[in-house]
């Protein structure tokens, strides 16, 4: 189970890599029976040259040889979802444009940017705790940084497609 872009979906769908499933009877189709069907109205679609084609919601794989890896990338915007867009020190949440990454310990003692030295800080105690750990500044972490474990809707938890629905449980919607 993954998420992937419309245009990844379609070249596994032309590649005969993948086939559509209509969540609604859940029928298959090839590139071929799916480029042939119209769009109805409020039905989502790419305009091509010559026609119109469906952005597929569903799609299956006709065969794989590998799980795709599972590990979530080190990136500020994955920090902030993992923290909750909050204060891993005072438990605030002021919005992004008041928040920070902090280094746990700080680069100027030997830190690195990794999932588990990095946290986000409002700048009040991203100010107070200043280049120091948090113990050389007297406060305390709420929770102690981790790499999250992968979902496969990690980085689009606040997508919600109803037709997923019949596919994905409870956990993941």
């Amino acid at each position: 189970m993954n998420v992937s872009t419309v245009a990844r979906a379609l070249v596994l769908l032309w590649n005969e890599s993948a086939r559509v499933v209509d969540p609604s009877d859940y029928q298959t189709y090839t590139w071929e029976d799916w480029s042939k069907l119209q769009p109805a109205d409020g039905v989502r679609f790419i305009q091509a040259v010559r026609f119109r084609l469906r952005v597929p919601e569903v799609i299956t794989l006709t065969d794989y040889d590998r799980l795709p890896a599972a590990a979530v990338s080190f990136s500020r915007r994955n920090i902030f979802k993992r923290d909750h867009y909050t204060c891993q020190y005072c438990g605030k949440q002021p919005g992004t444009e008041e928040l920070t990454l902090d280094h746990v310990i700080p680069r100027a003692q030997g830190g690195e940017s990794r999932w588990n030295n990095c946290v986000l800080a409002c700048l009040e105690c991203n100010k107070r705790k200043a280049d120091r750990t948090p113990e050389q500044a007297k406060i305390r972490l709420k929770r102690k940084p981790v790499q999250p474990i992968w979902n496969p809707l990690y980085a689009a938890h606040d997508l919600r497609i109803e037709s997923w629905s019949k596919f994905l449980s409870e956990a993941y919607m």
